[in-house]
C-alpha cells in the first residue's frame, strides 16, 4: 500500500476512468475506502459491490473529499466538470484538453496532464504526463507512482508531446490491430482457415510485444538484425522498406495527432 490519501476519479465508471480505477485497486495503490468515483448517472457497474468505494453524482462532493482528483470524461464534456479544486492536485487524462483549460475548469494551479489507455486495468498502459508550473515535487511523485500502478510512465517536457502520444499510444490495440488484421486477411486469401489465421496472428503479436518489451534491443535494431539474417523475413522487410508503408504510417499518425489537437 503506497498511500492513505483519497483519490477521486471524475468519470470513473467510463472505459478509461474505470480501467484506471480497477488498475489502482488491483495493484493495491489505494484501498477501496479511499477511492471516490463520480458520474452523472450514479452507475456502479464494473465494480464489485461491498468494496467500500464511494460513489457520487456530484463532482464537487468528490473534489471536496479527495486530495487528488483524476478527470476522465469524454473531451467534449470537459466543460461539465466545473469544480472548485483550488487546493487539489488535478490529473487529467482527457485527450486534447490543455493544462490551461483544466486550470480554468477547476480553479487548480497544480495540474498534471496525461494520456493513458484501458490497458491500465491490467498494468500494461503507457501513461506519459506533463505538469503545470504550480505542480510540486511531491505532486510529481504522486503522479509517477499512480501511473506506475497502471503500467509504464514518463514525465514529458512539452505539453504538445501529449498530443503526439495520444495519437501513438492512446489507442489500444488501435494501429497494431490494423496491422494484425492485414496479416489475417493475407492468410485467409491464401486459403488458411480464418480461425487458425486469427489464432496464429494473435499469438504472433502477443509474443512480439513481450520480446520488444523485455529485450534490450530497440525496434530498429530488431529490424536490422532480421534483415542481416537474410532469411524469409528479411525478404519481406526489404520489400516493405522499399514501399511507401513508412510514409503511410507517418501520415496516419499525423492525422491522429491533428485530431488530438482539436478533439475537445
Amino acid at each position: 500500500m503506497t498511500t492513505a490519501r483519497s483519490i477521486g476519479i471524475v468519470g470513473g465508471s467510463g472505459a478509461l476512468g474505470g480501467a484506471i480505477a480497477r488498475g489502482l485497486l488491483r495493484n493495491e495503490f489505494i484501498k477501496p475506502e479511499h477511492l471516490w468515483i463520480s458520474n452523472r448517472s450514479g452507475n456502479t457497474s464494473g465494480f464489485e459491490e461491498g468494496l467500500g468505494i464511494r460513489f457520487t453524482t456530484r463532482n464537487q462532493e468528490l473534489a471536496d473529499a479527495c486530495q487528488i482528483v483524476l478527470v476522465s470524461v469524454p473531451p467534449h464534456l470537459a466543460s461539465s466538470v466545473d469544480i472548485n479544486a483550488e487546493n487539489r492536485l488535478i490529473i487529467s487524462v482527457m485527450a486534447g484538453v490543455s493544462i490551461e483549460q483544466m486550470e480554468q475548469q477547476t480553479c487548480a494551479k497544480r495540474v498534471v496532464r496525461a494520456i493513458s489507455n484501458p490497458a491500465a486495468e491490467i498494468g500494461l498502459a503507457y501513461s506519459p504526463w506533463c505538469a503545470s508550473v504550480g505542480v510540486t515535487d511531491q505532486d510529481r511523485d504522486w503522479a509517477r507512482r499512480l501511473f506506475e500502478a497502471c503500467g509504464l510512465t514518463d514525465e514529458l517536457p512539452d505539453e504538445d508531446q501529449i498530443d503526439h502520444f495520444t495519437a501513438m499510444t492512446g489507442p489500444v490495440p488501435g494501429f497494431v490491430a490494423y496491422f494484425a488484421d492485414c496479416m489475417v486477411e493475407y492468410a485467409v486469401k491464401h486459403c488458411i482457415d480464418p480461425a487458425i489465421a486469427d489464432r496464429a496472428i494473435r499469438q504472433l503479436f502477443h509474443a512480439s510485444g513481450v520480446v520488444l518489451a523485455e529485450s534490450g534491443a530497440s525496434p530498429g535494431e530488431h529490424v536490422r538484425d532480421m534483415i542481416a539474417y537474410a532469411g524469409t523475413t528479411a525478404a519481406g522487410l526489404e520489400s516493405m522498406k522499399a514501399s511507401p508503408i513508412a510514409a503511410s504510417i507517418e501520415q496516419g499518425l499525423e492525422a491522429a495527432y491533428q485530431k488530438a489537437q482539436r478533439i475537445a
